[in-house]
């Protein structure tokens, strides 16, 4: 009995080798050239970022990511090549990758943001952009938040998904940037004498540049004062700088010049009825 038995295991051992040896082996075989190419995919991939000056972050999260979705599908294939049933196995990580997803949709959704800022590059660090309401000076861009500094050095992290889903003033990309301000004078002012002075403060700041060339005009004629458009251009890394100073360089002319800034006033008549 133990010889029948001994050989009847043998056989069926025999059998076994036999019938899947072959898929084993080719299994490893495909596992094995399967992880070499996947490598070889990444360093490719990691180049080509290189090359188109994708943000560091970005392209390994992505390399990382195309890797680990190329080893799964290479591990399902192995796996059904040697006769594992991978219908359960497949249905299984759907399931995993749904509920992942409903989980993190908002994080998912920075996250895609992240990526078509990085690609498409509406702004670039140290732009000045105003975004949803906030302006400020581009600090940090990473994968799910950017991160700005306002002029009263306050750092702001913006989801990255809100910040592409809304509209993004870029005050940087064109180079230059106008100083909207408005200056009011007397209505007894000499109006031309007034845009003269003006147009000289402005001319003597170094900062203001002289192409495109700053305007002063008549903007509005209002309750108790002629109200002047004073703009000029300037780059914007000194645009607040221009801002205020512009203020007090026109103030300071126009007190020279004995051109009166009025305010508001009222008079008061007191009637007696006795």
């Amino acid at each position: 009995m133990d010889k029948i038995d001994i050989s009847s295991y043998l056989t069926m051992g025999t059998d076994a080798v036999i019938k899947y040896a072959p898929k084993v082996l080719l299994a490893l075989l495909v596992l094995f050239i399967g992880l070499r190419i996947i490598k070889f995919l990444q360093k490719m991939i990691q180049k080509a970022s290189d090359k188109s000056n994708l943000d560091q972050a970005l392209a390994s999260f992505l390399t990382s990511l195309c890797g680990w979705v190329l080893k799964i599908l290479l591990f399902v294939a192995v796996a059904d090549m040697m006769g594992v049933a991978t219908t359960s196995f497949i249905a299984v990580i759907g399931a995993a990758g749904l509920a992942i997803g409903l989980a993190l949709q908002g994080t998912l959704a920075n996250f895609a943001g992240g990526v078509l800022i990085l690609i498409f590059k509406p702004f670039k660090i140290g732009d000045l952009v105003n975004s949803q309401g906030v302006v400020g000076n581009v600090k940090t861009i990473q994968i799910f938040n950017t991160i700005l500094l306002t002029p009263e050095n306050k750092t702001v992290i913006m989801p990255n998904g809100a910040v592409m889903n809304n509209h993004i003033i870029n005050f940087t990309e064109e180079g230059k940037i106008r100083v909207d301000l408005s200056v009011g004078i007397s209505y007894t002012a000499d109006i031309k004498k007034a845009k003269d002075v003006l147009e000289a403060a402005l001319a003597q700041d170094s900062r203001v540049l002289k192409s495109p060339s700053p305007t002063v005009a008549v903007a509005e004629l209002g309750d108790s004062s002629v109200n002047l458009a004073v703009r000029p251009w300037c780059d914007p890394a000194v645009y607040w700088d221009v801002y205020f100073d512009t203020l007090e360089n026109c103030k300071i002319a126009l007190d020279k010049e004995g051109i009166g800034i009025p305010f508001p006033q009222r008079d008061v008549h007191i009637y007696n009825h006795n």
